[in-house]
């Protein structure tokens, strides 16, 4: 199937496709609604001006309830469900449970917990593979892109890559590949981005794998997810996504949000993401669970080495240019 460049990916044969898939647990009682519908990339421009006051409603922390009844929220909601089917498909939980800070969000799909299985819906399919690039983590790193994401983020940098078809088949030897390219000393580790990692775990699990087994704990894995850390933490998220997040150091979660988009944040797009050092946050919850608390009540660990820009680059230097710098 070919990679189409650009937002509408998936196509009528696709969607029935998508509608058949097993990995998808659409019928929820009163709410039967296809898991996908074909996207119209300018239904989106056309929403603009009401999902703004929204999305800045939801992101705010405002419960599913709560924050369908702040000014404009929800008719932008609804007319996003009509216009290009993205769906609040865990509105029937309990309002602001286990939904992580500015979910649910009017221009992505949420799902409940364990809705979307990756076990099932992925293809085992590489989109991308970037090799010591120094963008995606600390240190120089080989990035591995994951196709298939449903999520389907307003304005997603990677939408040419939702459909769980693109790029080639993860075989034998891309994940020996995989390895050598991280035998180098400076080499810090590896990156998971997609599509979304927590639906393609058969093939980054084998990989994951494979890391720990040649070189132990000596390099790091990331990962980025549309799943924000509480939903990856709810009652009945499937054992292989806990199962790759135990393997992951580092975690960069939830959906990428365009109302809250900040060039000045490291590693993140969007001010609602967090960079969860994963290994101090699971610790953390085993304490509390040690002490008889809810661990559901314990907060993730930011990652301790996260430095966001305080101002943008041309403010930082207007001092220059209003003292005449460079002029004659």
């Amino acid at each position: 199937m070919d990679n189409k460049q650009n937002a509408d990916v998936f196509d009528e044969g696709m969607r029935r496709k998508f509608d058949l898939m097993p990995g998808f647990d659409k019928d929820f009682q009163a709410d039967p609604t296809p898991a996908f519908r074909k996207t119209d990339p300018h239904a989106m421009d056309n929403l603009a001006a009401g999902g703004q006051a929204g999305s800045e409603a939801q992101s705010a922390g405002a419960s599913s309830e709560g924050a369908s009844q702040a000014a404009g929220s929800l008719p932008v909601r609804e007319k996003a469900e009509k216009s290009f089917g993205h769906r609040d498909f865990a509105a029937h939980d309990l309002p602001g449970y286990n939904r992580g800070p500015g979910i649910p969000y009017a221009f992505s799909n949420n799902p409940r917990a364990g809705q979307w299985d990756a076990r099932k819906m992925s293809a085992n399919r590489i989109a991308s593979y970037k090799r010591f690039v120094v963008t995606d983590g600390e240190g120089i790193r080989n990035s591995i892109y994951v196709a298939g994401c449903p999520f389907r983020c307003q304005n997603c940098w990677n939408a040419s890559i939702w459909d769980f078809q693109a790029g080639h088949d993860f075989t034998p030897a891309f994940e020996q590949a995989v390895i050598d390219d991280l035998r180098p000393s400076y080499v810090e580790g590896v990156t998971y981005l997609g599509g979304e990692p927590m639906l393609n775990t058969p093939v980054l699990l084998k990989i994951s794998n494979h890391i720990r087994q040649e070189f132990g704990d000596t390099k790091n894995i990331w990962c980025w997810t549309g799943y924000t850390w509480e939903e990856l933490m709810r009652p009945g998220t499937t054992p292989d996504k806990t199962a790759l997040l135990g393997m992951c150091d580092i975690l960069i979660d939830g959906r990428y949000i365009e109302g809250l988009k900040d060039s000045r944040l490291q590693f993140r797009g969007s001010s609602n993401q967090r960079v969860i050092d994963v290994k101090k946050s699971l610790a953390a919850r085993r304490e509390a669970q040690e002490q008889g608390l809810d661990p559901n009540s314990v907060a993730p660990v930011i990652w301790d080495k996260l430095h966001d820009q305080k101002r943008v680059i041309a403010e930082a230097y207007r001092k220059d240019r209003d003292a005449g710098e460079g002029r004659d």
